[in-house]
């Protein structure tokens, strides 16, 4: 096995419920397989071309993806199920709602400078999906920085200035010109692309395949 650690690159994005278990799923994989890792965050959106006032997520689903009503009930079931399983906790309601979140993409790029972008990350993840709160409010987002001890005054300026849009911009089409249309998309030693939540077992397989064939 190598004693480099395994590059891991995660194209993702705070709205996608995918994107959290399949984190976690991966982390349960890197923790029981104990390969030596390094993870970088990159930025996607999901919805570029959404509102400032978002839209239902049921409505989006239907519309988006083409789902009955039943059949969203039961992928937010199955979801809730996986996160449990994970130690994390969904909380859907008729009105849950998605946002665009380009503004939440600069906010992390500004984390990242700081070491905390994996932090912020998983602080998002819960402000959305666990506490329902709206990631396309700069205060909530300014908020949630500061409530991991970020300087929250800057996250605000952050936001309001958009020094960081043209190169959150630049990134996401880089992934997109990598031929990446959906998340998450998981990219290990720049080589290997592993798309949507794979399960504990199937993430720990493809982690050994990949150290073992490295070393």
């Amino acid at each position: 096995m190598t004693t480099q650690p395994l590059l891991i690159d995660i194209v993702s994005d705070v709205m996608c419920p995918w994107c959290i278990i399949g984190y976690r799923q991966l982390a349960r994989a890197l923790e029981e397989t104990g390969v030596p890792h390094e993870i970088h965050w990159h930025p996607f959106e999901l919805n570029p071309e959404m509102p400032a006032e978002g839209q239902n997520m049921r409505e989006h689903i239907v519309e988006k993806y083409g789902a009955t009503p039943e059949q969203s009930e039961q992928n937010r079931a199955q979801m809730t199920a996986l996160g449990a399983q994970l130690g994390f906790d969904f909380r859907f309601t008729e009105g849950f709602r998605m946002h665009n979140t380009f503004v939440a993409h600069q906010l992390l790029h500004w984390a990242d400078q700081q070491g905390r972008k994996h932090d912020l990350k998983m602080a998002l993840f819960t402000a959305h999906f666990t506490d329902r709160r709206d990631l396309s409010d700069n205060t909530v987002l300014a908020d949630v920085a500061g409530e991991i001890g970020l300087d929250r005054d800057e996250a605000l300026a952050v936001m309001q200035d958009q020094r960081f849009a043209q190169v959150v911009r630049e990134q996401e089409q880089f992934w997109i010109n990598q031929g990446i249309t959906g998340v998450p998309a998981v990219v290990l030693d720049r080589k290997h692309l592993v798309t949507g939540a794979q399960g504990v077992e199937n993430y720990s397989a493809i982690l050994r395949q990949v150290t073992q064939a490295e070393g």
